[in-house]
């Protein structure tokens, strides 16, 4: 992969201008960042992969994501938490975002969710286009963390998240949106 966009694709957002995307060493050695990964799988028909949150009582729609484990790389936890989520690492990868992004959590939910260690993720992006069946997929898993799945097209993706990752999703949008079903129905 070229570090350089091709034609037509969105060009990087300065860092300073995006509070929601870092350089890769200042996001690793933030303390109030858990560093993790997120997973955009694609369809063939370019649409997204989202799933309901299992432990959210209202709609909590999200892409794949996960922590990364000591001494893991980001590339290797991405393939981990596709397998460990969703059941099945039936794909390949065709894109990585180009920083990290980060979100806060609301107070109250980074006291419950790491006792208060973080205040938020910060998370390198990985795009995967699905190669399996519908079916391949399965969300009860081990460690089940949603209870339904569905495809979405990309441009749906920030009304479905909860409103602090919205950011996050709008930059994953403006940086890989020529991959999703828009793009995918001219071909």
């Amino acid at each position: 992969m070229s570090d350089r966009p091709r034609r037509g694709e969105p060009t990087p957002a300065e860092p300073h201008r995006d509070r929601h995307r870092d350089s890769a060493r200042d996001s690793a050695r933030d303390p109030h960042y858990r560093p993790g990964v997120g997973i955009m799988l694609l369809n063939r028909a370019g649409q997204v992969l989202v799933a309901q949150r299992i432990d959210m009582a209202r709609a909590a729609w999200q892409m794949p994501q996960g922590g990364i484990d000591k001494g893991e790389s980001p590339r290797a936890a991405a393939w981990r938490e596709l397998k460990e989520e969703i059941g099945t690492d039936a794909a390949e990868l065709i894109a990585e975002s180009r920083g990290w992004l980060r979100y806060d959590l609301p107070a109250e939910v980074a006291a419950r969710r790491w006792r208060g260690r973080y205040r938020g993720q910060t998370q390198k992006w990985f795009v995967f286009r699905f190669l399996g069946r519908d079916e391949d997929i399965d969300i009860a898993t081990e460690k089940p963390e949603f209870s339904d799945w569905k495809w979405a097209d990309m441009a749906e993706l920030p009304e479905l998240i909860v409103p602090f990752k919205r950011a996050v999703y709008r930059s994953l949008i403006d940086e890989f949106g020529h991959l999703g079903s828009d793009a995918s129905a001219g071909s």
